[in-house]
């Protein structure tokens, strides 16, 4: 199986996390996700490894809209794609995907699929993602590609999927979505967003049929090198670290129901 080595511990990534609080932060990954017209009628997932249990993680349950998620409908599984506590069907899509990167890589907490407009056009362009604004910067040599097999319903294709991410904190599945992994689901989450802005922005500059210019990779690779800063390092990029927490305070002043 591949595996790539984990940089940071996860209890550093996760500190002092309880399973209760993980399941508040999922939840309210699902409702911004809403909100932010990620969603894909009862489809696309987004996971957590448990906090203290590294083979568990919550995922969301079959049928259930994003809108309808709060944490205690979200359901714990195994490694086997196996319900360990909550009600509900295991999607086997979600599981096929998101059991392959946590299992592969220790370092990622969160996992999030989606499959919007403008990522899936993204995906069914050969060239990928360009270099044609800031966010698109931060996944220089940072995104991976996996071709298209369908449905993900075949527990074969998780180690494909985990050759084509490697160590990357974003994949993009050919003709299919978007997928971030990050050491939290703050992380995750706004990976998500930088990816999705990235993808919408280049859709719109393709639509303007005129000549466009791409950042050039000697700027590309020195906000790599920024963003590859240990995470202690007072230069490194720490995506959500301001993000999540004001996104957060949003959804607790206008409906905190995700918390039950």
């Amino acid at each position: 199986m591949w595996r790539t080595p984990m940089s940071t511990p996860l209890s550093h990534i996760n500190t002092g996390l309880t399973e209760r609080e993980l399941r508040c932060e999922l939840a309210a990954a699902f409702r911004l996700g809403d909100r932010f017209g990620w969603t894909e009628l009862v489809w696309n997932h987004i996971t957590a490894r448990v906090p203290q249990e590294p083979d568990h993680f919550l995922i969301n349950p079959m049928g259930l809209r994003w809108d309808e998620i709060s944490a205690s409908k979200l359901i714990k599984v195994d490694a086997d794609g196996n319900v360990i506590e909550g009600d509900g069907e295991v999607p086997k899509a979600g599981y096929v995907i998101h059991s392959a990167v946590h299992e592969a890589r220790p370092d990622v907490v969160a996992c999030m699929h989606t499959h919007t407009n403008d990522g899936i056009a993204v995906s069914a362009l050969r060239d990928g993602l360009q270099p044609l604004c800031h966010e698109a910067l931060y996944f220089h040599d940072n995104i991976g590609y996996h071709d298209c097999e369908g449905a993900s319903m075949d527990v074969d294709e998780r180690s494909r999927i985990q050759a084509s991410l490697g160590a990357h904190q974003a994949l993009i599945l050919r003709n299919h979505g978007l997928l971030t992994a990050g050491g939290s689901i703050g992380e995750a989450f706004t990976l998500m967003y930088w990816l999705q802005r990235a993808c919408e922005v280049q859709m719109k500059v393709l639509a303007s049929n005129v000549d466009w210019q791409s950042i050039p990779t000697s700027i590309a690779e020195r906000f790599a090198k920024q963003r590859d800063q240990p995470r202690d390092s007072s230069e490194a990029f720490r995506p959500g670290q301001y993000e999540w927490p004001a996104l957060v305070r949003q959804l607790d002043a206008g409906d905190p129901s995700f918390r039950d």
